[in-house]
């Protein structure tokens, strides 16, 4: 060995780079290499560390007559897993590649192209790529599961498109074909993001017409399912169709994903008879999930006779109810005020051994206060929160609503400041209105204020309803100018009055004896004006080019 190789690895602090090669190895090239070959590894890795922004050292004769694809190997593992350095590790072997043409082994770029993904260097994951299709090499199915992933994960769903048509072309070549599980990733992120319609492209255009692929029924399950969840039943039954000219039976996933699709669209009958053919097939037998959905849109349909008698079939099958199926059924008896079945189900799910959750105590309390029982509806709240079951959004939106048809205004605040300190919740503007429009109506206008102020510390946004309320409370009250900031805010938060909001404004400061402002008011709405100077500090306009009468 040259002398200047000898002196340059005991210039470098040496016992500190030594220390990154005692762990063991996650990927293995060859036998554990010899100690003249783990030295020259540590000289390799000690001069890519030190000499990084120039790596021509390695272009001598000798390092062109010994570096060899194992050297190269346990060179990159080195970096990678003893410096944690990918990107230096990537460095080294494209300027290997191209300066010294070494050609690496795919054990070396399957490592470094795992490593790359994991530290988010996709960039030149993608170009390590192309250097392994160069070179004739497909990566191997777990990494390239990860590098799909990884351009999921960062929504690079473009290019995680061009790379799976790319490796299944090179395929087609190889007469292989790509796991199905890589491109059931890609389908699964893509539906998980809310784009099943470019699932269904790319399932529809490439998968199934590309010989480099080879959809499975879990392939045809993750796009009926994302299908059936948007409301398109008819085109998800289209590939349910097209299943056995790939080969793929459906199981049960894809009958449950169809049943609830169909449900979920109102076709109940048509979800039955599919049940009823799934009972007809040797080995996909419907199970809670089939029944529950279609007990739910029995229920949604107000069918609750029938719903009941598929409850009772489900369990002479010997297929137990779940929490779910019996809190759809009280909802649904609920919803159609007959309160006895509702309260006879929730007995039902004692002898099941099933315990009410706080869905179940919404459904029966909003079934009591559709029927005029508010007082047994807060019995109900009382009884849930000694269960110490917390009220969520829902259960406040019931029963405040309740109360202030009832006029039990007072009531319904106290519930409001117990609304105030529950951080898990962020209410919506509907539970706060009718709270506030009590108020306004009974003249204390300050309640209604100190009402508004708690949803802005919630984070609530108001509403359209919630800014006209208090503008004709405060117009009520004479409060033109504070009516007046109102109106400027609910421009400015992007919220559009309606004509009663402002025909009642303008009308109000006709009286007041504001025309200007009536004017200003009736042309920020009819233009749209999303940010409004606050009234009470504008200039009088002259009043000879105002169209609106001045009351008297």
């Amino acid at each position: 060995m040259p002398f200047w190789i000898r002196r340059a690895s005991n210039k470098i602090a040496f016992k500190s780079v030594a220390r990154c090669f005692h762990g063991s190895c996650s990927v293995v090239e060859s036998p554990f290499p010899r100690v003249e070959t783990l030295w020259f590894v540590k000289v390799v890795c000690t001069l890519t560390v030190c000499d990084s922004d120039d790596l021509t050292v390695f272009c001598s004769d000798y390092f062109r007559n010994h570096l060899n694809p194992t050297i190269a190997f346990f060179a990159i593992q080195q970096l990678n897993y003893g410096f944690n350095n990918p990107r230096l590790a990537f460095e080294f072997f494209q300027f290997t590649r191209l300066n010294l043409n070494l050609v690496h082994s795919v054990s070396s770029s399957n490592l470094l192209l795992r490593s790359l993904c994991q530290m988010g260097h996709l960039d030149l994951a993608e170009l390590l790529l192309q250097c392994m299709n160069n070179d004739g090499c497909l990566p191997d199915r777990p990494v390239l599961e990860c590098l799909i992933s990884s351009l999921g994960n960062a929504s690079k769903f473009g290019l995680a498109k061009e790379i799976l048509v790319s490796q299944a072309q090179l395929c087609i070549e190889k007469e292989m074909i790509i796991s199905s599980v890589v491109h059931n990733i890609l389908l699964s992120m893509l539906v998980k993001r809310s784009r099943v319609d470019d699932a269904v492209s790319f399932f529809q255009d490439y998968i199934l017409r590309l010989g480099g692929f080879h959809p499975d029924t879990c392939s045809f399950n993750i796009v009926i399912g994302g299908l059936c969840r948007t409301g398109k039943a008819g085109k998800a039954f289209d590939f349910f169709y097209d299943m056995s000219t790939f080969g793929c039976s459906p199981d049960r996933i894809t009958y449950n994903s169809l049943i609830n699709g169909l449900c979920m669209g109102g076709n109940v009958d048509r979800a039955v008879d599919l049940l009823r053919e799934m009972q007809s097939q040797v080995g996909v037998a419907p199970d809670v999930v089939t029944y529950t959905s279609v007990i739910s849109g029995l229920c949604k349909l107000e069918k609750m006779e029938e719903a009941t008698a598929f409850l009772d079939e489900m369990i002479q099958h010997r297929i137990r109810p779940n929490l779910v199926t019996l809190n759809i059924l009280i909802d649904g008896f609920g919803k159609s005020g007959d309160m006895g079945s509702a309260l006879k189900m929730l007995d039902k799910m004692a002898d099941l051994n099933c315990c009410p959750d706080v869905i179940t105590f919404t459904s029966l309390i909003s079934g009591h206060c559709q029927i005029g029982e508010l007082d047994q509806g807060l019995k109900l709240w009382d009884e849930m929160t000694a269960k110490k079951l917390f009220p969520n959004v829902y259960t406040f939106s019931i029963v405040i609503g309740a109360l202030c048809k009832e006029n039990r205004i007072n009531e319904a605040r106290d519930l409001l400041r117990q609304l105030f300190w529950r951080d898990d919740i962020i209410p919506k503007a509907f539970i706060y209105n009718p709270v506030i429009d009590g108020f306004c109506k009974a003249g204390n206008v300050d309640e209604a204020n100190a009402i508004f102020a708690e949803m802005e510390a919630k984070k609530c946004s108001p509403d359209k309803y919630t800014f006209t309320i208090l503008i004709l409370g405060h117009c009520m009250k004479g409060r033109i100018c504070e009516a007046i900031d109102l109106f400027d805010k609910m421009l400015i938060v992007g919220c559009v009055p309606d004509e009663i909001t402002i025909k009642s404004l303008v009308s109000c400061l006709l009286k007041a004896g504001k025309p200007n402002e009536a004017y200003r008011i009736k042309r920020a709405a009819s233009e749209g004006i999303k940010k409004a100077v606050p009234a009470c500090k504008r200039p009088e306009l002259v009043k000879d080019k105002i169209d609106i009468p001045v009351a008297v």
